[in-house]
């Protein structure tokens, strides 16, 4: 049974710092690319970050020099370190694979206000 279980987001202050995990289950992990979407109040569900099977990292300009992706293959978990955090970074976070998504996790919320 497919699972992506979100996790770590939280109240932050502007400036502060989170860091997201995903934990995968019932999936293929190591061999394929992943991803940190976001999807804000009112908005669409956006790309943030990716991350191939190499390693080879990408993220969307406005989280640029702030996100950090990175994964552990052998507990197939997928991170997003996030630093200097703004308020227009609030949104519900996830995790999928960008190339053959899987069933959609719950998310984890992040909220930046002071």
């Amino acid at each position: 049974q497919v699972q992506l279980v979100e996790s770590g987001g939280g109240l932050v202050q502007p400036g502060g710092s989170l860091r997201l995990s995903c934990v995968a289950s019932g999936v293929i992990f190591s061999a394929v690319a992943w991803a940190w979407y976001r999807q804000a109040p009112g908005k669409e569900r956006e790309l943030v970050a990716s991350i191939t099977d190499y390693g080879t990292t990408n993220y969307a300009d406005s989280v640029k020099g702030r996100f950090t992706i990175s994964r552990d293959n052998a507990k197939y978990t997928l991170y997003l370190q996030m630093d200097s955090l703004k308020p227009e970074d609030t949104a519900v976070y996830y995790c999928n694979r960008p190339r053959g998504p899987v069933k959609w996790g719950q998310g984890t919320q992040a909220t930046v206000s002071s």
